[in-house]
Parts: C-alpha cells; structure tokens; sequence
C-alpha cells in the first residue's frame, strides 16, 4: 500500500459500502459510489491512495492533480489560521501549511507544489519544491520561455520553474517589475550554466529593450501632464518606483528620446516636446 501513488490492486471483499482491494493482511476500502461497475473479487483496479477527513486510508478511483515525486500548478481554494488549501481534484483537499510555504498564500492564487509525507502519515502539499527541479531543458541563449515564480529570495533573486519543471533563476540584478510568487512570467534565456540550470532575464536584448523602455517612460510623462518632476539624475529608488527599470536602463531610454528630440531635461524635469 503506498500512499500518495497509484497502483493496482485487487478486490479481496465485497461489502454493503463498497470493497475492500489488497490481501486480507492490508486492505483498503473503494467507496461504493466509486466502484466500476459488474466488479468481482479478485479483479484488479486501478486507485490512488490518500486518507480521508478522518485520517483513514482511503483508496478512489478519481484522478489526482499530484502523485508523490511529481510537480503541479495548484489553486488555492481555502486559508485557515494553520494553514491553506489547494484542489487537486479529489473530495478533500490538500493542505498546504505555512511553513511550507515560500510566501503567503490567498484564495484565488496558484502555486506550484509537490507531495509530502508528514509526521502524521498524512499527505501534505509544498512550495519547497527546488530541489525536483530538472536540469535538462531543451533551452538555448535567447530563446523566449514561460514559467511560474515559486519562490523569492533578497540575495539571489527569483527563482521560476519554466513549463513547470525546470531550473530556473532571475538574477536580483535584473528583478525589476512585478515579480510575485505565483505568478507566470514570459522571459529570455540569458545564459545555460554548466550544470544545467537557466539564468532568465524578463527584458530583451538591450536594442530592442531601449524602444519599449522608451515607450513606457513616454507614457508616465503623460500621466504627469507631460512634464515628469525628475531628470535622469533621480534616485534609483525613484525610478524603479515610477517605472520599474534600473537607472542604467532609465538612462540608456531617455538617452534614446532626447536624441529622437522627443523629450528636453531640465534641472529638475524631464518635458515632453
């Protein structure tokens, strides 16, 4: 009997409830509204193992989002003081409590998350889910990928699971803009490392990037009636607030417009033409 996986196992007795499957040693009971139709003893069936509300071990023939060793994008459906919940298509669902969590969960969200067995025997979901990362992408230098941030970190940055299985990080130095946990983030392969893993960056290749950084900071000029209350020499917490750029990139951009004539900068302004 291995909780958390599927197997096959066979019908040793019928009862009013449903069946028992297994030996007579170790059985374990297929829920009547859940057994296939015209079954006799000694047929095997296809179940997946969990435990019910009762912390009973409890055999359906319904199909899991998640089995032990495997990753899933899951939603969470409940948050409780210890914890919260995700569906994974079956009648209970997965906790996941809030040590396991690599940030704070709401109703509404996904995380990516993988099985475990906890103390108390019972199946349990988690985001600390690095270490089943694989590192044999099919991912070469600059090409366009999408995955999902499931975790954070303030000194190496985000760390992203692109398709939902491989080994992915966004350097901090290039972190800029909303980067949330749960969230899924279309990037650039910036580099292979040797072992594999990906090193992504969320902006393009410097040429391409200037024209849509320029873009963007023409459109906060106009929300500010078109005169912007900073030059190029603003702090970098200024502009990452306004825009979301490093002050390099800011710089590089309103290099761009001002050489396109696009934009004149004061003292203290930056005015549209």
């Amino acid at each position: 009997m291995k909780l958390g996986q599927k197997q096959v196992l066979t019908v040793v007795k019928e009862v009013e409830f449903g069946v028992y499957l297994g030996t007579e040693e170790e059985r374990v009971l297929l829920p009547k509204r859940q057994v296939p139709e015209d079954i006799e003893l000694g047929d095997p069936v296809e179940v997946f193992l969990y435990k019910d509300s009762d912390d009973r071990l409890i055999a359906t023939t319904h199909e899991p989002k998640l089995t032990i060793g495997q990753l899933a994008v899951l939603d969470v459906v409940d948050v409780t003081k210890v914890g919260a919940f995700l569906n994974w298509g079956l009648e209970k669902d997965l906790f996941l409590p809030f040590k396991e969590q690599t940030s704070k969960v709401a109703v509404g969200d996904q995380c990516l998350v993988t099985l475990y067995i906890d103390k108390s025997e019972r199946l349990c979901a988690t985001m600390k889910v690095y270490h089943l990362l694989r590192t044999d992408s099919p991912y070469q230098k600059d090409d366009k990928v999408s995955g999902i941030i499931y975790e954070k970190s303030d000194e190496f940055g985000v760390y992203v699971a692109v398709d939902n299985v491989y080994s992915a990080r966004i350097p901090k130095k290039d972190a800029f803009g909303s980067l949330v946990v749960g969230t899924t983030v279309e990037a650039r392969v910036a580099e292979v490392k040797e072992d594999g893993k990906l090193v992504l960056s969320v902006r393009d290749k410097i040429p391409e990037q200037m024209d849509q950084d320029a873009a963007l900071i023409m459109r906060v000029i106009e929300k500010y009636d078109g005169t912007l209350p900073f030059n190029d020499k603003a702090a970098p917490e200024v502009i990452k607030r306004e825009f979301g750029l490093s002050k390099a990139a800011f710089k590089r951009a309103v290099g761009r417009l001002l050489k396109g004539g696009k934009i004149e900068i004061g003292t203290d302004f930056i005015k549209m033409k």
